[in-house]
């Protein structure tokens, strides 16, 4: 005689197990290390969204001190230095140094000689790194620019600042 179907009592009794073993709830779903996987899937995307500290953080110090070194150059005036600073899309839109420092010393006065300088908060924006930047200039104004960074085959590079409303900071 042949066994009859049984059936688990657990949480879905509507579902038929034609097995004489005891079944299991994870083998009558087909759980097991599929869930957790799919779980552990879940949680790593999660951490990969946009605007994710985990994701920013790492590079917060590194892109400090390119901006650091950019505006240390602009002190100095080596241009040359500053201009290495810069993504390759602004180098080829400025051509040369002495253009490019031109456009930062008209332009950009605070840039070309900063008093002091606050790192606010660095932002992962669609894959595009933003570091908010607070600069007290020569004369005690403050100004609130956004530079945009990305990666150049490993290096931190300058790929944009825009000049923010600075919201009434005063120095």
């Amino acid at each position: 005689m042949a066994p009859s179907p049984r059936r688990w009592s657990g949480k879905h009794p509507s579902r038929t197990v034609r097995s004489d073993k005891a079944a299991s709830p994870d083998a009558s779903w087909g759980l097991g290390t599929a869930w957790v996987r799919a779980l552990l899937l879940v949680l790593a995307l999660m951490m990969a969204l946009p605007g994710a500290p985990a994701r920013a953080e790492p590079q917060g110090k590194a892109i400090e001190a390119v901006i650091g070194a950019q505006l240390d150059a602009f002190r100095g005036e080596r241009v040359d230095e500053a201009f290495d600073f810069a993504s390759p899309m602004i180098q080829g839109l400025f051509r040369t140094p002495d253009t490019f420092g031109e456009m930062v010393r008209n332009g950009y006065p605070m840039v070309w000689r900063p008093g002091s300088v606050r790192y606010l908060d660095l932002r992962d924006e669609g894959g595009r790194l933003m570091q908010r930047v607070e600069i007290t200039d020569q004369r005690g104004a403050t100004h609130l620019l956004e530079y945009e960074m990305i990666d150049q085959e490993g290096a931190w590079k300058i790929n944009g600042v825009r000049l923010l409303e600075s919201g009434g900071l005063a120095a």
